[in-house]
């Protein structure tokens, strides 16, 4: 493989000036650089990443830690479509990024934090694992500079989707639609869920919406299973709700389910909304009303805020970046 004294060699030019122009110096007369990376492309120069990460004390690559509780890995229609937000972002600023090794069962692993040391990451976003526990909180409290979402840690930047104004606008809509007995099966313990449970509270206290005990329930999120017991035991009631309303638009498919297997029909017995916006949602019949949360935001801004904390340290702020989601009304609704 070429290198830059090669380089220089071919160009007429020194091997500081190959170095400044292949590194975008400004000093460099942008016909310079042009004419030096084009050979260098043709002679088949490559810049070793160790060279460069021993230069800049930086490698240019990211920890990605991801661990769904539904081990639904990269399948999971919400934070996949972050991730890939995400990832396009930070590659477009010349990052690459690596999944740490979640496998808590192998011999001899090494804690997120090991493993983020190990491999030199820049930084660190955490989108989806279990916040409380031990091993994410030393990386938190690390140097390391770290993004987490749908999470807020002390003194660490977040990007949060808005669950409070979501459930509440999403409730608003059901409530103009006619209905007053609406159900809510939330998902399983987290901030995420507090918030949108509280706001479910809030809201039906607003709207002068009564909730009876019964019409609160708890699923896993995209557990399909759960939500299927839960709608059971909501129509079994005496006085069955209208409306339910479900963790995320993957476990609704649950509840409806259960509907369909007591011979109801959507939404002329029983009305359903999900939350998330996932694609398959809106090609299902009836079309699902839900929440569709602004996932190329979340991912492109935790992307952007990470490579500041990295680049910009001294300047970036530490804040909590706030991204509203839309109601999409669907079919699944009825107007009563």
């Amino acid at each position: 493989m070429a290198s830059m004294k090669d380089i220089s060699a071919a160009c007429g030019v020194s091997v500081a000036t190959v170095s400044k122009a292949l590194n975008d110096h400004k000093d460099i007369g942008e016909e310079t650089k042009a004419h030096i990376r084009q050979v260098a492309k043709e002679m088949g120069y490559f810049p070793n990443s160790a060279a460069k990460s021993l230069k800049t004390n930086r490698t240019y690559n990211l920890g990605v830690l991801f661990v769904d509780e539904a081990m639904s890995g990269l399948t999971h229609d919400y934070f996949a479509n972050v991730l890939d937000s995400f990832k396009g972002t930070v590659e477009e600023k010349g990052y690459d990024i690596t999944f740490i090794n979640c496998c808590k069962s192998r011999a001899n692993r090494m804690s997120y934090l090991e493993h983020s040391r190990y491999r030199g990451f820049d930084g660190v976003v955490i989108a989806c694992v279990d916040f409380y526990d031990p091993e994410v909180e030393e990386l938190v409290r690390s140097d390391i500079p770290v993004v987490t979402i749908d999470h807020l840690f002390n003194n660490r930047s977040a990007v949060i989707s808005d669950n409070i104004k979501g459930i509440k606008d999403l409730l608003y809509y059901i409530y103009e639609m006619g209905h007053r007995k609406i159900a809510y099966i939330h998902g399983a313990d987290s901030a995420v869920t507090q918030n949108r449970l509280s706001s479910y509270y809030r809201t039906c206290e607003e709207l002068g919406v009564e909730v009876p005990a019964q019409y609160v329930g708890e699923a896993p999120y995209r557990d399909t299973k759960g939500t299927y017991e839960q709608t059971e035991r909501l129509l079994g009631l005496k006085s069955p709700p209208t409306c339910i309303l479900y963790p995320d638009d993957f476990a609704c498919f649950g509840g409806i389910n259960a509907i369909h297997a007591r011979g109801l029909e959507i939404p002329e017995d029983v009305s359903v909304a999900g939350y998330d916006g996932i694609r398959i949602a809106r090609h299902f019949e009836p079309q699902l009303t839900t929440l569709r949360q602004d996932t190329r935001s979340i991912g492109r801004l935790a992307a952007e805020k990470l490579i500041n904390l990295i680049e910009k340290p001294k300047t970036t702020l530490v804040e909590q970046i706030v991204v509203e989601g839309v109601v999409v009304p669907g079919t699944s609704v009825k107007k009563l």
